[in-house]
């Protein structure tokens, strides 16, 4: 038995509404009262919804079911200025809309929990509530991250600057930020200004920036920061809102992308050059400890993961090789040099292996997220019995949900991904 329930959840600034209501399918097996359908079907969507920060300002394009797998999102381009003065009594030749078309292709995700009868009886909690209560938290973050990954991708990037004093020096790649080059007000003034050279669209005089909370901790002790909002009271329309400036709206989320790569070893993140290796090789003696786990682990890894900075150079190591300190090594897929003591840093964040955040500056329109009407977020509950020959004595039941998703960059212009250090976090920070 199915039943679609719509979740109005209305973001309004200035009467724009910017965030659309979520669709939400519920599957729930005869034996369940209506009153229960409803109720864990709310408790679903209440755990999903405050984790959708990246969709609250997407362009939403639903497709009916049955229309496929792949969207088409469009982009009407402008006409340009119309500086030929008119002839009287003459019809001028007129325009023609010009479309560019950008399509994604869905992709459907969903986990599910089974609940044994042993535990029904025996537990005092209401297993079904708490782990719909689990599972709904895992969909949106779940569906938040895939839109985040798609918004992260873009290539229209900016660094924050190293600082020594007063001084700055421009940074033009993710592996030299330091801990100096922390974001500022600065660099997002610039942002906000590549954005309105760009001609992007805001969202009621404002954009929007979404900022991980280390980059909200270093950016609201900037002293420019703590002037403008001294005495000011700006009234936080968005989820996770945490202020404005320079035009710009900042949302806070724990779901900000961080960059950064896997620790080498159980024991250390990265490691060090035992000695120099003037003629190239692809062993490379190291200082640290190797142990046998570590050469299992590091094999199993895909070849992204196996990259590494290797002095501040980009290498892939084919393998770890075991031994104690100062004996061990690492197999370089091609020979190299190094010198000694140079540090041997996963790739993903700095040479230095400082964790690196992207907060996402943007217009409106500037990215697109669809779902299937029907099938955009579905929770499934079944009970026991409900297996039929796969569960004969009614042992299992399970809570599970599903979802159909997409997001794309519509226009590349339109989104700044702004980087940068947090000297107090970027050490301890993983990936996410």
């Amino acid at each position: 038995m199915n039943a679609l329930l719509k979740i109005h959840s209305l973001y309004l600034l200035d009467g724009e509404q910017i965030y659309q209501p979520l669709n939400v399918n519920s599957t729930l097996y005869e034996g369940l009262s209506a009153e229960n359908k409803t109720f864990y079907d709310m408790t679903l969507i209440d755990e999903a919804e405050p984790n959708l920060v990246h969709d609250q300002f997407a362009q939403k394009r639903p497709i009916p079911r049955n229309g496929g797998k792949k969207i088409e999102f469009r982009k009407y381009l402008p006409y340009k200025k119309a500086l030929t003065p008119l002839v009287e009594g003459v019809t001028p030749i007129g325009n023609k809309l010009q479309v560019t078309t950008l399509e994604a292709e869905l992709s459907q995700y969903g986990d599910y929990t089974i609940l044994t009868d042993v535990l029904d009886l025996t537990a005092i909690d209401n297993n079904i509530l708490e782990t719909t209560k689990i599972h709904g938290n895992q969909a949106g973050r779940t569906l938040d991250t895939i839109t985040r990954n798609a918004m992260q991708s873009g290539g229209n990037v900016s660094y924050a600057s190293k600082w020594n004093g007063s001084t700055a020096t421009a940074v033009t790649q993710r592996k030299d930020l330091d801990n100096t080059s922390i974001l500022k007000v600065l660099d997002i003034k610039k942002a906000a200004t590549k954005l309105k050279l760009a001609n992007a669209p805001s969202f009621s005089g404002y954009y929007i920036a979404i900022v991980n909370p280390a980059v909200s901790f270093d950016i609201m002790s900037d002293p420019e920061w703590v002037d403008a909002h001294k005495y000011a009271e700006p009234e936080n329309l968005y989820t996770g809102e945490i202020g404005r400036i320079a035009g710009v709206r900042f949302i806070e989320s724990t779901e900000a992308k961080v960059f950064r790569g896997i620790g080498l070893t159980k024991g250390s993140r990265t490691l060090t050059v035992k000695t120099a290796v003037s003629t190239a090789s692809t062993t490379i003696p190291v200082n640290e400890v190797i142990t046998d786990d570590d050469v299992t682990a590091f094999a199993a890894r895909s070849a992204a993961d196996k990259q590494v900075y290797l002095g501040g150079t980009k290498v892939t190591v084919a393998a770890l090789v075991a031994g104690a300190a100062n004996s061990a090594s690492i197999t370089l897929a091609e020979a190299s040099t190094a010198s000694a003591n140079a540090v041997i840093a996963p790739y993903g964040g700095t040479s230095g292996d400082l964790a690196v955040f992207g907060t996402l500056i943007f217009g409106r329109d500037a990215y697109g997220v669809t779902e299937v009407n029907g099938g955009g977020l579905q929770t499934i509950v079944k009970q026991k019995g409900s297996g039929g020959t796969t569960d004969p004595l009614d042992q299992r039941s399970s809570v599970g949900w599903k979802a159909m998703k997409t997001a794309e960059i519509l226009v590349q212009d339109y989104l700044v991904r702004l980087e940068s250090v947090s000297p107090t976090y970027s050490e301890d920070i993983e990936a996410n």
